[in-house]
């Protein structure tokens, strides 16, 4: 590695980083809507689509204009060996490629053309249908292609357990239990809508009718915590055989009650697909129609997540507003936008509007702490988000508004800033919407093999918090921010990066790490941030970027590994500078990277996917012991259990923040990544 070397290297790389900065300030200034807020298409995999086709039919909606669209789509992100996968570059996953399988003959698609009998062979390959997680054995048993006898057994009696007891509804992650409570309908209830006997895929069961395969495995060893709960299945199997059961009636209705509560102001739940499409089926079983209110605002309510052109439609997982402006925002005010700009001003405007001012599913554990906080999305009233909370008050504190808007502003800070406190867990870190959930429990029951059950602290998370909190003026000395740098400290990994619960990966809770220590003045010459700075020097990439696979999940080879990208290399820059190694020769070459890579109309490209929504560990953080194959828990490089996210404005406001910082401190605008 070579240092850049004499005045006129130093002038070339200025140059460089001036120009870049210039493009991508014009492009992220285009890009903000004329509402103040920023938006970004939020791409998962296929599942979102063939199970938009599945529930369009499920539902009985007459209007199927968008079907040939959807076909269109969901061919075109199958690979060449007929799968479909979870992220860019993934090997192929049989559970994604059954729902689309089943998705594209449902919708009419010949099983004799080449697509389908690549799908085909590919499936066949990885054991059939038998070998597809559960929450496909559900689509599956809901559309009559899998007996519901192979799913296993939940009580919606669960949903009238006290939020006292060790297992209860709020034992779960936010988007378990939005999840879950429809689930435990659909279940009990064992609904079959019939599809035609074209659609049926009888081919894809590589033993045929033989039943045993629609068994819940035995897990192994049998004495352990998942085979407790096998036997338990077992006992919930003979119950349901029983005629009458004491209470079902009341559960059915205080789950349904649950579930209208729970419908947000765009017809989702929790903004995000699985609990919306779970709890749209869910009142349909229970006898509502199309014309009920909830069911039709449902139902439109995907209207603001599709995309739609003239070839395809598909639908995103989610979609990420108030992320995306706060962090425009912050790139923008990175890169020397003044503070009173007009765009900033619209921007923070936008969010104030945005703040959560109800109680949530979170004051169930929380019920002293004054409502306020930041979604996600446009609408998600009943879970803020502690990471968007923390980036929003960074964003809002060094913007500069109107002196009416000013004092608006500073009350929602302070407010926010005391929900934030509110939330830390109890082991001095924070996660995205709860705090200590922590029973590890949940995420052993049989029907959790997939995603997260559980919503833990993280190491990112708490960073951006503990970052937010030293912009604020809370210095290391404050209990919060003590007991949060003692969590972060501790959650450092041997070698020294931090583990990404929401980025790609290590890198990632990397950049978000290290801001944050030197932010609350802690000494970057310490030997622990030395060595993050030494392992991602370590893993710089021969083009100057840095890059690090979503096997990184799953393999720890690819710990810091993958083809560079613009939002992992800013990401790296971003803790390298923090720590103070603004003339390192890795940071000249992560900053001409970027700018060498930069688009001329001021965007990058990334098809990657560098954002996580689950690992799919389970107990949403990693397991001291990685399972091997054959064990519970065990995923390869196709990640089976995870849902990996390309968010496409990373790959704009995380270089543009990096860059800027960069020129600010070359300009003597900052002294450290901390001012300003």
């Amino acid at each position: 590695m070579v240092r850049l070397k004499g005045q006129a290297e130093k002038s070339s790389l200025k140059t460089a980083v001036d120009i870049a900065v210039q493009r991508s300030r014009e492009y992220l200034l285009a890009c903000q809507h004329t509402e103040g807020y920023w938006w970004g298409r939020l791409e998962s995999n296929s599942t979102m689509e063939a199970e938009y086709l599945m529930l369009q039919h499920f539902m009985e909606v007459p209007d199927r204009s968008k079907w040939p669209k959807l076909v269109k789509y969901i061919l075109t992100q199958q690979r060449q060996d007929g799968s479909w996968g979870q992220y860019y570059g993934a090997p192929g996953d049989v559970s994604t490629a059954v729902e689309c399988y089943f998705a594209l003959k449902l919708a009419g698609v010949s099983p004799e053309t080449l697509a389908m009998q690549r799908a085909k062979q590919f499936i066949l390959s990885r054991g059939g249908v038998p070998k597809t997680r559960v929450f496909t054995k559900i689509w599956l048993a809901l559309l009559g292609q899998w007996p519901w006898e192979g799913v296993p057994a939940m009580l919606p009696e669960f949903t009238i357990v006290p939020a006292r007891f060790p297992l209860n509804i709020y034992s779960m992650s936010s988007w378990a239990r939005g999840t879950v409570v429809p689930i435990l309908i659909l279940v009990a209830k064992r609904p079959v809508r019939p599809v035609p006997e074209s659609a049926f895929i009888n081919e894809l069961f590589p033993d045929g009718a033989d039943k045993r395969q629609h068994h819940i495995r035995r897990p192994k060893p049998l004495v352990s915590l998942p085979g407790l709960f096998w036997g338990v299945d077992k006992g919930l199997r003979l119950y349901e055989k029983i005629p009458i059961k004491p209470g079902r009636g009341y559960a059915f209705r205080k789950a349904e009650r649950w579930i209208v509560e729970h419908q947000e102001a765009d017809g989702s739940w929790g903004g995000i697909q699985p609990p919306w499409v779970y709890s749209l089926m869910a009142l349909k079983t229970l006898g509502r129609s199309l014309d009920d209110p909830v069911i039709a605002k449902g139902l439109k309510g995907f209207d603001g997540f599709a995309i739609e052109d003239e070839e395809t439609f598909s639908v995103q997982a989610c979609v990420s507003p108030v992320w995306d402006t706060c962090l425009a925002m912050i790139a923008l005010e990175d890169a020397g936008v003044p503070p009173d700009h007009p765009a900033l001003q619209r921007a923070a405007a936008w969010l104030l509007a945005r703040e959560i001012r109800k109680r949530g599913d979170w004051s169930v554990r929380v019920p002293k702490a004054e409502p306020s906080g930041w979604p996600f999305e446009f609408s998600n009233d009943w879970y803020p988000d502690i990471d968007d909370t923390a980036e929003v008050l960074i964003a809002l504190h060094r913007s500069k508004l109107a002196p009416p808007d000013e004092e608006r502003k500073q009350a929602a800070i302070d407010r926010a800033t005391a929900w934030l406190l509110h939330m830390q867990s109890r082991d001095g870190g924070w996660a995205a919407f709860d705090k200590n959930n922590l029973t590890d429990a949940v995420a052993k029951l049989p029907f959790s093999d997939f995603g997260e059950m559980l919503d833990p602290p993280s190491a990112d998370v708490t960073a951006h918090v503990l970052e937010a909190l030293g912009r604020l003026g809370y210095g290391a000395d404050h209990g919060a921010a003590r007991r949060g740098l003692a969590y972060l400290w501790k959650e450092q990994e041997p070698e020294g990066p931090w583990f990404g619960r929401w980025g790609v990966n290590y890198i990632y809770g990397s950049g978000a790490a290290v801001p944050a220590l030197e932010v609350l003045d802690q000494d970057v010459s310490d030997p622990r941030v030395q060595k993050t700075v030494a392992w991602l020097v370590q893993h710089q990439n021969q083009d100057g970027g840095w890059g690090e696979s979503c096997t990184s999940y799953v393999d720890a080879s690819w710990r810091g590994r993958g083809p560079s990208t613009a939002s992992q290399t800013a990401w790296a820059l971003l803790a390298l500078m923090a720590a103070g190694q603004w003339g390192h020769a890795a940071v000249e070459r992560g900053l001409l990277y970027l700018a060498g890579t930069q688009k001329s109309g001021g965007s990058w490209d990334e098809p990657w996917f560098t954002g996580t929504g689950f690992p799919g560990y389970g107990i949403g953080r990693p397991h001291r012991k990685q399972p091997k194959p054959g064990e519970n828990g065990y995923q390869g490089a196709e990640m089976a259990a995870g849902f990996m996210i390309n968010y496409n404005m990373y790959r704009n406001y995380w270089p543009l923040m990096a860059l800027g910082r960069y020129k600010r401190h070359q300009e003597g605008v900052i002294r450290r990544s901390t001012d300003g």
